[in-house]
């Protein structure tokens, strides 16, 4: 009882505090208007960040090592300069000729061009273990001898035993992959490249140069400035000298941010744009009156001003979730409106002053309404568990714009409908006994047990098919990849013959750098060919020990070596000799004397570093999140003899964290949904089976919907996963409204389905609207989640339009049949009853 006398207080107090705005409007209107010029001033510096790497809690140690590696290196990746369409050479001059000037810009740092491929040539055997260089060596003493023989011509040999090999490719292989041959170009998995001095493929007919940029590409304005400046510089270029037809283009770290960023932004704008082009035009169509349009609209515009307003002075930007909450609420919003606005039309035609209709339409309609927008509310803010930013900070701004958007229906529309009252305005009124709906209302309580049989198996049989949703770990299904600078930056790992884009081990010392590329190279080793280890590159790892040691054996090689005749030697044997004799006149070399090419790589943004790098290639595509997970378990958490530990660190690995933490959340995301929507449904209504009624709809309806995303081969991934609380949030008002209404005493069920299922068809319909424009998005993880969010929106109207009120037929035809024989009338009159 105190429950109900709890939601009977609230029901009251919102129809008086309506009838209090519609007899004093412009004081309500006023203060509406200063809220937003508020709002508005506030939401007008907000920036969209469509960057990864921000979607993380600065308490994830990967974020905070991604800040110190930022700090000490800058940013990852490069601008890469393409140039394209020419032959070999010609591409070779336009990079000899670019490379320097390039490196000139203010905001570049270096550029590589080439391959140090000569210094590692001539260092090779500084690489190779001594005990296999003293095997090179008994085989070069062997071959040597075998030659002195064949050139004494006293000498008879007696057998037909062959000349001992130089073949030394047992050797080689043993070292094949190392950082020093993949560097220079020579090493297994280099493709196309193998071999090449320039970053240059002569089928694609392209020649890139990798700019290393001053500051962070995280910064979206630093990466716009550096690649302005670039764009700049070969605008001015005279690029008819390579040949007809050669061009340039710019990919890259930066660029595709950039671009990405493009797609997104243009993205929120035309779904916003096209919601709202949608929403007007159904609401024409809804209430065929242009006031009825602007009395729904008004409140809608004036709560998303309030809304973007909190957000620009708690949070300063949007992300890529947050970004089109705007045409989302939008749509939820205008829902309420269709709600009052045609209550407060029927009980117009009834008869009833405005004031009356406007404090009859907030007590009930309003209320309902409420109960839903904090249902909503409740929902959006069991996102905010989640640590992940997007997720959090969709849920409290969408929570926030759920009861904002209440607000502005109780101040706004009352005294709006106040105005046009003494203005002679009166709302038409759709007749309810017309329209497809009524004739559903008429069909639905002669039909009833076979419609809850059909809906029934159907929705058993699509829950079915739920085990087999999956879960897409691709992130490159959530990029537009028809970019030219996405397409571009897929060709350059051919070109390079390994990522772009290492992940780094920051070590204080030298020495434990040491350690971390012995700790990789044996997880490598250990995994196999199971490992997502590509090679392992550090200035340590790259100054080879014991080399004074070896130079004494390269020196009795060489010796030896001089001690031949070069001109009395085979042409299949002279140049090995040849080559050995360079490779073993080669000097000790230490950090200092390493290419500038490779150094530079490992050097921080002042130059140098006190501490260790190590760089970490991967053997998978780190755009797949399924192969980045694996790569990071297995860099991470790597210990050092001195009992301490490091980890990698780098952009790609933020993606992993991301899908570790959804799929850890999610679960309890959706759980803590539901369960807040039953408790303040329960509070609200004062009954809990209510409460459950009224869920049934939102309930079958999300189990129906990942049946059905089986059926059609849908995925689920770390964007669109929030489609469901969602629509948990926004769907169960409509089971709400139409058990609300049908409660009520004296309730005819084909009057009231007619008049609150329009409503309902209305509410749903401009709640998918936010949707719908996320589907004609060009990114694919905001179309994602518009196509998931509208089949939703289309299996719940489904169930709450047929479904849901044959099932309430159901039941209550099976309680007033048992009263009635319980009150001795016979069951015949009962059921002449129901079909009336």
């Amino acid at each position: 009882m105190s429950n109900k006398r709890l939601s009977e207080r609230f029901e009251t107090a919102i129809g008086a505090l309506a009838a209090r705005n519609h007899r004093k409007p412009w004081q309500a209107l006023l203060l509406a208007g200063v809220l937003v010029a508020v709002g508005s001033f506030l939401a007008g510096k907000l920036t969209l960040n469509a960057d990864l790497t921000a979607l993380l809690p600065r308490s994830f140690s990967s974020v905070q090592d991604l800040e110190k590696l930022r700090k000490r290196f800058g940013g990852q990746g490069n601008v890469v300069v393409a140039g394209l369409g020419a032959e070999p050479e010609a591409l070779k001059r336009f990079a000899d000729d670019m490379a320097p000037r390039l490196a000139q810009l203010s905001e570049v740092r270096y550029v590589n061009y080439q391959r140090p491929r000569a210094f590692f040539e001539e260092h090779a055997l500084y690489y190779v273990d001594v005990p296999d260089l003293r095997t090179i060596q008994e085989r070069i003493d062997a071959r040597i001898l075998w030659e002195k023989q064949q050139a004494n011509p006293l000498f008879v040999r007696l057998d037909e035993e062959p000349a001992p090999s130089l073949d030394f490719s047992d050797i080689e292989q043993k070292y094949t992959g190392g950082a020093s041959q993949r560097f220079a170009g020579t090493g297994s998995g280099q493709g196309s490249a193998a071999g090449e001095l320039y970053y240059l493929d002569p089928e694609e007919r392209m020649v890139v140069l990798l700019l290393k940029p001053k500051g962070s590409s995280a910064d979206l304005n630093y990466a716009k400035k550096v690649v302005g400046q670039v764009e700049a510089f070969l605008a001015q270029q005279d690029l008819s000298k390579y040949g007809p037809g050669f061009t340039t283009a710019i990919t890259g770290n930066y660029k595709k941010k950039i671009d990405q960023q493009k797609v997104i932004t243009g993205d929120l704008g035309r779904a916003s744009g096209i919601a709202l082009v949608l929403l007007v035009l159904y609401l024409a169509f809804h209430f065929r009156s242009a006031w009825s349009v602007a009395f729904t609209m008004a409140p809608v515009v004036a709560s998303l001003s309030w809304t973007y307003g909190f957000v620009g002075a708690v949070y300063g930007q949007v992300n890529l979730l947050t970004g089109f909450l705007g045409a989302v609420l939008g749509g939820l919003g205008v829902e309420h409106g269709i709600h009052l606005l045609g209550r407060y039309a029927t009980l117009r035609s009834e008869g009833q002053d405005s004031l009356a209709a406007v404090r009859e339409s907030f007590r009930h309609t309003g209320f309902s309404a409420l109960i839903a927008a904090v249902v909503a509310a409740l929902t959006f803010l069991s996102l905010s568990i989640s640590e992940f930013i997007a997720f959090r900070e969709f849920g409290v701004i969408a929570a926030i714009g759920m009861v904002l958007s209440i607000v502005s229906y109780v101040l706004i529309l009352p005294a709006m409908l106040g105005l046009a009252s003494r203005l002679g305005w009166t709302p038409g009124v759709h007749e309810a006994s017309a329209g497809p709906l009524a004739v559903l209302a008429r069909w639905l309580p002669q039909h009833y047990r076979a419609v809850s049989i059909v809906v029934g198996v159907g929705m058993v049989a699509l829950i079915s098919q739920a085990w087999r949703v999956s879960f897409n770990y691709d992130s490159t299904k959530l990029d537009d990849v028809s970019l030219p600078s996405v397409r571009l930056d897929r060709r350059m790992d051919k070109i390079l013959g390994y990522s772009q884009s290492p992940v780094v081990v920051l070590t204080d010392t030298q020495a434990q750098e040491l350690e971390v590329v012995r700790e990789l190279k044996a997880r490598k080793e250990k995994q196999g060919k199971d490992s997502t280890i590509d090679f392992v590159g550090s200035v340590a790892d790259l100054v080879p020990e014991k080399q004074q040691e070896k130079q004494a054996i390269l020196q009795a090689i060489h010796r030896k070596l001089e001690g031949l005749d070069l001109s009395r030697l085979s042409d299949t044997v002279r140049p090995d000799v040849e080559r050995a004799l360079k490779m073993s006149a080669a000097q000790p070399f230490d950090r200092s004397t390493l290419p500038d090419a490779v150094r530079r790589q490992f050097e921080g943004m002042s130059g140098g570093d006190a501490g260790g790098v190590v760089l970490v290639y991967a053997a998978v595509n780190l755009a797949d999140g399924a192969g980045t997970r694996r790569f990071a378990k297995e860099v991470r958490g790597l210990q050092l003899p001195d009992g301490s530990s490091v980890s990698a660190t780098g952009e790609s690995l933020i993606l992993a964290d991301i899908l570790d933490m959804v799929a850890h959340d999610g679960p309890e995301i959706l759980a803590a949904a539901v369960l807040s929507v039953l408790v303040a449904m329960w509070i609200t209504l004062g009954r809990l089976r209510t409460a459950l009624i009224c869920m049934m709809p939102t309930l079958v309806s999300v189990a129906g919907l990942v049946g059905l995303m089986a059926i059609l081969d849908l995925q689920f991934n770390y964007l669109n996963l929030v489609v469901l609380p969602v629509l948990v949030g926004t769907t169960v008002d409509a089971g709400v409204h139409l058990v609300q209404r049908l409660g009520e005493p004296d309730s005819d069920f084909i009057s009231v389905y007619a008049e609150t299922g329009r409503a309902i068809t209305g509410g749903l319909l401009t709640s998918a609207i936010g949707f719908l424009a996320l589907i004609l998005a060009r990114h694919p993880g905001l179309n994602s989640i518009g196509t998931l969010a509208n089949l939703g929106f289309g299996v719940n109207i489904l169930i709450v339009l047929v479904g849901f009120p044959a099932f309430l037929l159901l039941v209550e035809r099976w309680r007033r049949k048992h009263h009635v024989v319980e009150e001795g009338v016979p069951p015949a009159e009962e059921g002449a009853a129901g079909h009336q």
